[in-house]
């Protein structure tokens, strides 16, 4: 099984195992078991092309059922590392509420899981949801809290994702 750390530095010329090439980022994990999350902008430390945001910046003003559309398909963008599903689809997301701000705008507040808890990749994979999330023309703030209870369990993953893994 492999470790999960926060940040992990390796050398010019190590080698690492590509696991994950989803939603614009990369999960390798070293000779050493360690799994690290590479964001797309970064790619080109792993020989690939760096992507850009899929976010359109054109500063155009949307309504709340638009925002709130373009909210969960950037959610559907984030994967667990170690497992090729959205974190959507894998039922990790247990709600998300757009908040309307005084100034305009709004705070996207999001409360999810993760399959085990205790994984220092969690702290990668909520990053992955504030950065894709306050990059949507609208959101001016985002709240992402880990929580485990209720605690995660296979019954949570969409039909279309256990069909993918295998399980049904």
């Amino acid at each position: 099984s492999a470790q999960c750390a926060s940040s992990i530095t390796m050398t010019k010329g190590s080698q690492a195992l590509l696991t994950q090439a989803l939603g614009g980022s990369y999960t390798v994990m070293t000779d050493r078991g360690q799994m690290a999350r590479i964001a797309g902008q970064d790619a080109d430390a792993i020989g690939k092309l760096p992507t850009e945001s899929a976010v359109d910046q054109s500063g155009e003003q949307l309504d709340h059922d638009e925002v709130e559309a373009r909210v969960w398909r950037q959610l559907r963008t984030c994967y667990d590392p170690e497992i090729p599903v959205n974190i959507v689809d894998l039922g990790l997301v247990y709600s998300c509420d757009l908040i309307p701000l005084d100034g305009g705008g709004y705070r996207a507040a999001v409360v999810m899981t993760l399959t085990a808890p205790g994984c220092g990749m969690g702290e990668f994979l909520k990053r992955d949801v504030e950065d894709k999330l306050a990059a949507i023309p609208g959101i001016e703030q985002v709240a992402v809290e880990l929580t485990f209870e209720p605690t995660w369990g296979r019954e949570m993953m969409s039909e279309a994702a256990r069909l993918q893994l295998g399980m049904m």
